[in-house]
This record gives C-alpha cells, sequence and structure tokens, in this order.
C-alpha cells in the first residue's frame, strides 16, 4: 500500500513551494492540496511562462496528474473561478484534472467583510491578514456554522447561505466599519455556478482508495510552518494547522500513511504581516535580499521582510513535522555576500538558549556564526559537485545540525533550474 508523501515550507511561507510541487509531480499520479485558502500564493515558471496558483494545486499542468482541493480547504468561489479561467486560457481542461472534495469549506462575501472590519478593529495590534476572509471562514467551521462546497447541490442552498449572511451582518454591527458586498455576492454566485462544472467528491474515500490502489500521491502544504494556528508564532499565524499533521485532517488520512516528508526552507528567511521575526534586517542587506530574491506577495504584492537564516526555527521546524529530505530554494540570491549569516542560537534574557521558545518576541537576540561566500553565480551549476566548497560547506553544515539530507537545491525560478542530488 502506498503511503502520501508531504511537501511544505519549514519558515514564515513563501519558500517556494509551488515551483517544488511542479519540480516533484512527475513522480506522482495525483497532487492534494490539504489546508489554507486563497491567501497561498504558489509561483511557477517553466517554458519562459510565470503562473501563481491560489487554490488550485499546483500539480496542474501535468498531463497525467490527479489534483485534489482536500476537505481541510477554505474556497472562495470568486478567486477560485478566476484562477481557472487564467489556467484553461492555457488550453488545460481544469474539469478533468481536478476535483473537489464536497467537506470543503466555502468563504462567504460577508466572510471577507469580517476579515476587513477585524483587521481594522485591532489598530497597531493588527496580524497582518491577507483580508481574504480566510481566519472568518475557519471559525465558521470550528463554531459549525460553516457552509461546504457539498451544500451546493442541496435545494436549500441558497436558504443557507442566506442564513449565515445575516448572522453575520449581525456581527459585523459591532464594528464601525462601512461594507458593501453587492458587486462580489453577485460574482460569488457566478463562481458557484462555475464550481457546479466540477466533480464534487468524497475526498478521504479517493485518497485513501487511490493508496490502496498503489496510486502515488503527493500533499501540498501552504503558508509555513511557523505560521501553524497551535504551533506558529502566535497569534500572528494562519487560520489552519501547516505542518505535517495538517494532512491527516484535510485529506482524511491516517498517521501511519504518511511517507516521505520534504522540508523546503530558503537560504534566508522572509515574511510577510506582523510577528516576531529574530533574524530580520532593517538595515541596506535586508533590502538587498528584498530586491535580489524578488521578495513581494505573489498574492499581496505586498513586500517581504527579509533576514539571515534562522537555523534555531528551521531545526524546530524539521522536528514539529518529522522531515526526511530537506529542500534549499534561493541559494544564488546569495551569489555576491561575502560574508553570510545564520542564527544557531537565541539569547532570551541574558541566557542563551538553541531551541524555539513559547515567548517569541521582539526582545530575542540572534547569536550567528558566520560563513563565507562564495561570491560568483551558480545559477548555471547543475551538478552538486560543481558548486563551489564554500557553498557545500554551507550545504553540510545545515545537514549536520538538522540531521536530515538536502536532497534538492534550487539556483533559479526556473524547473530546469533545479539539482537533486
Amino acid at each position: 500500500m502506498k503511503k502520501v508523501d508531504v511537501v511544505l515550507g519549514l519558515q514564515w511561507g513563501d519558500e517556494g513551494k509551488g515551483k517544488v510541487v511542479d519540480v516533484l509531480t512527475p513522480n506522482y499520479q495525483a497532487i492534494a492540496r490539504f489546508q489554507g485558502g486563497p491567501n497561498a500564493g504558489h509561483s511557477l515558471k517553466f517554458e519562459g511562462k510565470s503562473f501563481v496558483l491560489h487554490t488550485v494545486p499546483s500539480g496542474i499542468f501535468r498531463d497525467e496528474a490527479m489534483n485534489i482541493i482536500g476537505n481541510g480547504v477554505v474556497i472562495d468561489p470568486v478567486i477560485l473561478a478566476e484562477e481557472i479561467a487564467d489556467i484553461e486560457k492555457m488550453g488545460v481542461d481544469v474539469t478533468k484534472r481536478m476535483v473537489i472534495s464536497k467537506r470543503a469549506h466555502l468563504i462567504l462575501p460577508t466572510h471577507r467583510a469580517l476579515d476587513a472590519a477585524s483587521e481594522a478593529a485591532k489598530g497597531k495590534t493588527k496580524i497582518g491578514s491577507t483580508l481574504k476572509g480566510i481566519g472568518p471562514a475557519y471559525m465558521d467551521k470550528t463554531g459549525r456554522n460553516g457552509l461546504r462546497v457539498g451544500d451546493i447541490l442541496q435545494p436549500d442552498f441558497e436558504e443557507r447561505y442566506n442564513a449565515l449572511k445575516r448572522k453575520h451582518e449581525d456581527m459585523l454591527r459591532q464594528y464601525a466599519y462601512a461594507y458593501d458586498i453587492t458587486a462580489y455576492e453577485k460574482a460569488w454566485f457566478e463562481g458557484i455556478e462555475n464550481l457546479r462544472r466540477f466533480e464534487f467528491v468524497d475526498s478521504e474515500q479517493l485518497v485513501n482508495e487511490n493508496l490502496k490502489n498503489d496510486i502515488s500521491i503527493l500533499a501540498e502544504g501552504a503558508q509555513g510552518s511557523l505560521l501553524d494556528i497551535d504551533f506558529g508564532t502566535y497569534p500572528y499565524v494562519t487560520s489552519s494547522n501547516t505542518l505535517c499533521s495538517g494532512v491527516c485532517n484535510g485529506l482524511g488520512v491516517a498517521p501511519t500513511r504518511i511517507g516521505n516528508v520534504y522540508g523546503i526552507f530558503k537560504a534566508y528567511c522572509t515574511r510577510v504581516g506582523s510577528g516576531p521575526f529574530p533574524t530580520e534586517l532593517f538595515d541596506t542587506t535586508g533590502e538587498t535580499l528584498r530586491q535580489i530574491g524578488n521578495e513581494f506577495g505573489a498574492t499581496t504584492g505586498r513586500p517581504r521582510r527579509c533576514g539571515w537564516l534562522d537555523l534555531v526555527a528551521l531545526k524546530y521546524a524539521v522536528m514539529m513535522n518529522g522531515v526526511t529530505e530537506l529542500i534549499m530554494m534561493k541559494r544564488d540570491v546569495l551569489n555576491d555576500f561575502p560574508t553570510i549569516k545564520v542564527a544557531v542560537a537565541y539569547e532570551v534574557d541574558g541566557k542563551q538558549v538553541d531551541y524555539f521558545p513559547y515567548e517569541c518576541n521582539d526582545d530575542i537576540v540572534p547569536v550567528y556564526r558566520e560563513f563565507a561566500g562564495w561570491n560568483c553565480d551558480i545559477c548555471g551549476v547543475r551538478k552538486y559537485e560543481d558548486f563551489p566548497a564554500e557553498f557545500k560547506q554551507y550545504v553540510e553544515f545545515i545537514e549536520q545540525e538538522t540531521g536530515v539530507p538536502v536532497k534538492i537545491i534550487s539556483v533559479g525560478p526556473d524547473r530546469a533550474e533545479t539539482i537533486v542530488r
């Protein structure tokens, strides 16, 4: 019996998961999203073209791959319809390549209004929400009020929608926030009609039947491990479980059915929105990382905060996910740095710690180890043995510290710019 392999981010998101899934998909017959919503922005680049996927799994451009939107995902029909239309312009028959779980929850127009109203009310304590309505949708899910994809097939679907809408309108009255969902609501119902073109499935049955029939499945995570609702830098986190454990709930598979866990990390760190970031750089080095790495959100366009690699946080994420193979992204961004730093410990209240603490806040002082840069362009390298000695020393240090091999190294955004060891 096959097992589900998992690919997920080990930092605060934006690690390059879309490209990695796209590179890995030739080895899998099915790709499944297991959590998150349209706040995801998985960027793919191949054949001189660029694509950003928000809800659709990253295997959609592979001819033979089945793509599954799992029950742990929350779906905005408007955004998904736009995304599908863009993919179909490329000649891809999305209806033949993608199925949607009946148990996946829907993001309503009033969820977006609630998200914006709540964030505005927080003022300086805002968490940096993408304002896509994802948090309120997950709140309705856990509050047992949500609408699910399977409800679209019910004769009283519109009544259920209106009941939940009224509930949200009552909640919105507590905010001094003006909103108008008229236009978005019209597009939302058009998006619902668009969804009816797709096969709605009992995804837990489909996934487990596929495993029983030796169909290989890759589970694709969104956001990053340090944004996990339970184990991330709370409250500056997302609303779902971004760790490997989220696969079990988000697809309906047993823990014993998890196979390889591919953990993706950037050679440096980035973060979008508010929240602690121990290695953040506020100087010209941070700005250089942002410009060379084109660190602007694929979904929001917001500039990302940048800093050195945080090995303390990386080891924490490796431990929590049970990572079996590491994938290093954007190493080429550091080509021209004479010295590269890595945080190997934190100083907290005058004491040095080497673990990720509960109180992860702005008072943490990173303890750095310095490495000599390679000061050359590695974008054209296609074999690990051809990398400069300084680069290999850095990779092998990370392997030694995490206890996990670095199996894939990306030296550029294109499919071809990927070295598999």
